[in-house]
């Protein structure tokens, strides 16, 4: 009941205005989505970069950016393809940006954007069931810096890391999140219920920064910056050794590890 109150206050205007203050006062870095073209020229310069998911309301927008301010590779992923307003910009400015039609889970994609110095990854985080897999698939090609901005859910209270799950929630539940107040547009799993046919445009994970946190630093990326907001966060994360890794066993490797395992008696069915 008490953190449902909470989502409603921080869903009003008024409400968020406040939190941001009083976060803001008590030494709390605070962000908001125009920072992102001053973080960019902030890490991109002399260096590859990729944006991924570039074209949803932007059209490629920050892949110029970059250019724009001295990146020498520039790759710009996405599931869909290159707007118009991206192809006239292109044209406008004859820019060097590399449009790539892909999905970043699929190891074809990741080759083709092979290793980069600076990854840009901006309100995607949230629309995929795996999001582990997502910041697996982008510390594969990240080589320095990664740029996350991603919706969340503010903390609750006594449970960190916690993580709500959007598809197939009913309705009384899912307008607890609905950010149309703010002035969020269309929020497929929340403002509607969850189609399968919307594919990633569904938002399926309503993540607390502390989960984003942990999820990437298990990923593989150390946490060097934060910006909260009381529906999104901003990281700066820098390469890392993953903390999570699982390889497949040879064939006789296997073997011998099933042996152990009886041997030792410590598997138990549960």
């Amino acid at each position: 009941m008490r953190y449902g109150l909470k989502l409603w206050w921080l869903r009003r205007p008024r409400g968020s205005w406040w939190a941001r203050w009083l976060a803001g006062k008590l030494g709390r870095r605070v962000g908001n989505y125009g920072e992102l073209p001053k973080l960019i020229r902030t890490h991109a310069p002399g260096g590859s970069f990729a944006d991924i998911g570039c074209m949803w309301g932007v059209n490629g927008a920050h892949a110029f950016i970059a250019e724009e301010c001295g990146a020498t590779v520039v790759k710009a992923v996405d599931v869909f393809g290159p707007t118009p307003e991206f192809e006239a910009e292109h044209a406008r400015r004859r820019s060097r940006v590399e449009f790539i039609l892909g999905d970043a889970l699929d190891p074809a994609t990741l080759a083709r954007i092979g290793t980069v110095d600076t990854v840009l990854c901006a309100g995607v985080l949230y629309h995929l069931p795996s999001p582990f897999d997502l910041l697996v698939a982008l510390r594969r090609i990240c080589a320095r810096t990664l740029i996350l901005r991603t919706s969340c859910i503010p903390e609750v209270p006594g449970l960190p890391q916690a993580a709500v799950y959007f598809p197939l929630l009913d309705a009384n539940a899912r307008k607890r999140f609905d950010l149309a107040t703010l002035g969020v547009g269309r929020q497929p799993g929340i403002s509607a219920p969850f189609d399968g046919a919307d594919g990633y445009g569904n938002w399926f994970w309503g993540l607390t920064p502390s989960a984003v946190r942990a999820l990437a630093r298990t990923a593989g990326f150390r946490v060097d910056a934060a910006a909260w907001e009381p529906f999104a966060l901003t990281l700066i994360c820098s390469v890392a050794e993953p903390a999570f890794a699982h390889r497949l066993p040879g064939e006789a490797e296997a073997r011998g590890m099933g042996r152990s395992v009886s041997a030792a008696g410590e598997a138990r069915p549960q």
